[in-house]
């Protein structure tokens, strides 16, 4: 049975309490409009509102991240893979991050990061 997008953030907000966890700038957009489309407006409101006393730690897009965001969105044509995905990859590769905290499993499970052979998907 697949879990529900609450069920996933519920779970992700419990790692987010033990992890050292790295958002990237530009999934804060994609968060947001997920959780209004999905579970409602004022989900999206909380989030907004939490970000400035949480541990999150954002991290915003270099220059060469940009490069490789392209490269990888090249790669990956045929698997309808966004921007967003793909920076966060790129900024990964550059971070020498391993892990990564998403409910886009189906996407994240095909990536062959530069710096490792797979990402560990969470939750």
């Amino acid at each position: 049975m697949e879990k529900t997008i609450g069920t996933k953030v519920a779970e992700a907000t419990l790692i987010a309490e033990t992890e050292r966890l790295i958002l990237p700038g530009p999934a804060i957009t994609e968060i947001a409009y997920l959780l209004h489309r999905r579970i409602g407006h004022n989900a999206a409101i909380a989030f907004i509102e939490t970000l400035p006393g949480s541990n999150l730690e954002i991290e915003y897009p270099i220059y060469r991240d940009y490069i490789r965001s392209a490269e990888i969105l090249r790669k990956y044509n045929d698997s309808n893979i966004d921007f967003v995905d793909a920076c966060i990859v790129a900024m990964a590769e550059r971070l020498n991050i391993q892990k990564v905290l998403t409910v886009d499993r189906r996407h994240f499970s095909i990536f062959r990061p530069a710096h490792c052979d797979a990402f560990e998907i969470l939750p």
